[in-house]
Parts: C-alpha cells; structure tokens; sequence
C-alpha cells in the first residue's frame, strides 16, 4: 500500500513538471517577424552606379517584409565633406501594405547637383518599426551625351 502511495505521489509529481515544462513558453520566444530583407538590384542604368546632373536615377530593389512595407526611405548625400543631400519617401501606393515587392523607380536628380561621389541609403521600416538598410556607392558625373538613357521597363 505504501509503495502504491509513494507511486502515485511520483507520477503526479512528474506530470505537474512536464505540464509545467510544456505549457509555459519562454521570455525569449519572440513571433515578431524577421527584419525587412532588400536586395538592391540597379543602382543606375545597367548597374553602372552613375546618374546625371539634370537626369533621373534608375533604382530597382527586391523587398521582402514579413512586417509589411510602412515606408520606404531613399537617401543620395554627398561624401567628402560636402552637404548636398537628395531624399525622397515612399509612404502610400503600390511599394505600401504589402510584404514583397519589386521596387522600380526613377529618383530625379536635381540640374544643380554637384558632380562627385555620393553614397546611397535605401531604407525600408516595417508596420512593427523594424528597418534594413541597404547601401551604394553612386558617382554623379557629367552627361557627355553619348550614354543612352532610355531602357526597357521589365
């Protein structure tokens, strides 16, 4: 009778303890979804990682945001010490509200922007906040008119 006690009492025991293990999750078990994912594709017609003073900048980009897309943030600045700054923001229509997208734009590039090399940001935040940044080298230089800037839209 006492043996049939005392196993009972174990088997009740060790049954507390794998509920207790198997039911509570950890502090450290996170379902958020992973960062946005981007892959700079064209930077520049045929990748060439040049624009034009007075032209507009090819950009393409494959994103994938298990947060859905909030924005899309793209910055051109100037480096060695110069200020010059281009931005431009994507926070409605077809590159929104969605987890995978083919960015494809034409950033203008200003008349005015001054000749030199730049470094690029491409940012993307998710609707949780989470942000990639994706980066390039990019050289603005001038239009000797022999560069053809009309390309096939894929």
């Amino acid at each position: 009778m006492k043996k049939m006690k005392y196993m009972s009492l174990l088997m009740a025991l060790v049954s507390v303890m794998t509920i207790g293990f198997t039911s509570c999750s950890s502090d450290d078990d996170d379902n958020t979804p992973a960062k946005p994912v981007v892959n700079l594709t064209e930077v520049g017609h045929d990748n060439a990682k040049h624009a034009h003073p007075g032209h507009d900048l090819h950009l393409e980009a494959k994103v994938v945001a298990e947060g859905i897309i909030k924005r899309i943030d793209i910055e051109i600045h100037q480096e060695g010490g110069g200020s010059f700054k281009i931005e431009q923001s994507f926070t409605q229509g077809k590159y929104i509200g969605v987890r995978n997208v083919e960015f494809h734009e034409h950033i203008d590039i200003p008349a005015e922007t001054p000749l030199g090399k730049y470094h690029m940001h491409f940012t993307v935040t998710d609707q949780r906040g989470q942000q990639t940044t994706a980066e390039s080298h990019l050289e603005v230089i001038k239009d000797d008119g022999n560069e053809n800037h009309e390309h096939q839209h894929k």
